[in-house]
């Protein structure tokens, strides 16, 4: 992991909560992090880790991979 995300800028964690929280303690306080998940849990350890650039969402990865694909089409 360390070396994937090395030169990291942002990171999408859209995988299980394990591997979600376990990547955001390894990334440095200055990536900005955005956690989608259907667990209210999983965003608020994340953002608790001490950044100011977690964001985190609590919905259906499903749904927001669709919505994200739709912007993503128009921008």
């Amino acid at each position: 992991y360390l070396r994937a995300l090395e030169n990291a800028g942002m990171c999408l964690m859209l995988a299980s909560a394990l591997h979600g929280i376990a990547v955001g303690n390894l990334l440095p306080a200055s990536v900005r992090t955005v956690c989608v998940d259907m667990s209210e849990s999983v965003p608020v350890k994340l953002a608790n880790r001490g950044t100011m650039h977690a964001v985190g969402l609590v919905t259906d990865v499903g749904s927001f991979l669709g919505l994200l694909e739709a912007e993503l089409a128009t921008a």
